[in-house]
């Protein structure tokens, strides 16, 4: 698909790799009609998504120009060069806008946080039981409120918490 990209100019490039952006960033993306003559609407449907995810994933993961580039490796060095330059100029600018569609996913913000570990001896059911807990107090902010939430966790649930919180940072 991004073989069609040298069907223009690499100044040409620019210009749209730029409107992308700017797409992606909310403002106004570029328009079908200016390019209706160079791709049909399929190729410029999948261009699009092409260009929007490359800046993302870019981005989004702090991706090399090394990969970028073997990403690109379809069209010629000009039209290559002309994306990354877009890229590697308003990379602030999109990685602003991808923390600001990920943060509007919920509304609910962590204010604070408190936890205690504690060693349950025994239960009413078991008269030994020697298994430490952690007790987790989160406070939370969401719409103006603060909504404290408490948990206790056991070592597998902590495991658990902790690989999920690990896998949602990534």
């Amino acid at each position: 698909m991004m073989e069609a990209l040298g069907r223009i100019s690499a100044t040409d490039c620019v210009k749209l790799c730029h409107r992308v952006v700017d797409g992606l960033c909310g403002r106004e993306p570029p328009c079908r009609s200016d390019y209706s003559a160079t791709w049909s609407l399929e190729e410029w449907l999948q261009l699009l998504d092409f260009l929007t995810g490359l800046f993302s994933l870019a981005v989004g993961s702090n991706v090399p120009d090394e990969e970028v580039l073997a990403k690109l490796s379809d069209v010629d060095h000009s039209h290559a060069e002309a994306v990354r330059s877009v890229l590697r100029a308003r990379q602030e600018e999109i990685r602003r806008a991808l923390l600001t569609r990920t943060n509007s996913i919920s509304s609910a913000i962590l204010q604070d946080f408190d936890w205690q570990l504690k060693l349950a001896l025994s239960s009413d059911k078991i008269s030994s039981l020697n298994t430490p807990l952690l007790s987790l107090g989160l406070d939370v902010r969401e719409n103006g409120a603060l909504r404290p939430i408490t948990m206790e966790l056991n070592r597998e649930e902590l495991s658990t918490l902790v690989s999920s919180l690990e896998a949602a940072n990534k």
